[in-house]
């Protein structure tokens, strides 16, 4: 199954990427024709612009509802694969995009109160900083109405665990609505893009200066 507008947009992702002076891990896109879905896995590496998060991951989701009907909506989409099938698809849902971007700290950094090691005691040390970090950054994204949660992974013993994962997630979703042809669209998932790199280096400044603040 082929997604000709969504194509389209991650060309348009990956050719703004490649004008930053950023380092890229990994650029994919995926397909699961069982659910009608489709997607974008992006990974930035982190580690030359911090000592405490690895990476930040930016993930689209897509449908072919959605791309059917945006398809309908966009001026020039007529030959669109969907809208040429017998059985297309009838939907009222609004095609929106999903983003989900995920800030992935260093759980092995050498910092006293990042790793949770040697006992249950660093878990709740940890927690301390995850609730300050939280604080500000449910502040910072409070105009964009989105879910902010965190998501830790623990390994060990019952007597020694230690955090193997600390990942902060943000949940945004944007309307296509009101877009009449495919460059705007392109514009609009640009603008957005640009909006949630710069956020996301901001909330990378708090996770510092929290951090920092708490080491002294």
């Amino acid at each position: 199954m082929t997604y000709p507008i969504f194509n389209s947009v991650v060309n348009r992702i990956e050719a703004d990427l490649k004008k930053r002076d950023i380092t890229i891990n990994s650029f994919r896109t995926w397909h699961e024709d069982r659910i009608n879905a489709t997607g974008l896995e992006i990974e930035i590496d982190l580690n030359k612009k911090t000592n405490y998060l690895k990476a930040l991951s930016i993930n689209f989701d897509w449908d072919r509802f959605r791309e059917t009907v945006l398809a309908q909506e966009l001026e020039g989409m007529e030959a669109h694969p969907f809208l040429q099938d017998d059985n297309k698809v009838e939907t009222s849902i609004s095609p929106v995009i999903d983003i989900e971007v995920t800030w992935l700290f260093d759980q092995k950094a050498p910092h006293p109160r990042l790793a949770a090691q040697n006992g249950n005691y660093r878990l709740s040390v940890a927690s301390e900083w995850m609730e300050e970090i939280s604080k500000e950054v449910n502040e910072l994204l409070a105009d964009d109405d989105i879910i902010t949660r965190w998501h830790i992974e623990v390994e060990g013993t019952e007597s020694s665990k230690y955090l193997s994962a600390v990942n902060l997630i943000s949940y945004f979703q944007y309307t296509l609505s009101d877009l009449n042809t495919l460059n705007e669209v392109h514009e609009f998932v640009s603008k957005r893009l640009q909006e949630l790199l710069v956020k996301s280096n901001r909330v990378l400044k708090i996770a510092d200066q929290t951090l920092e603040s708490q080491a002294a």
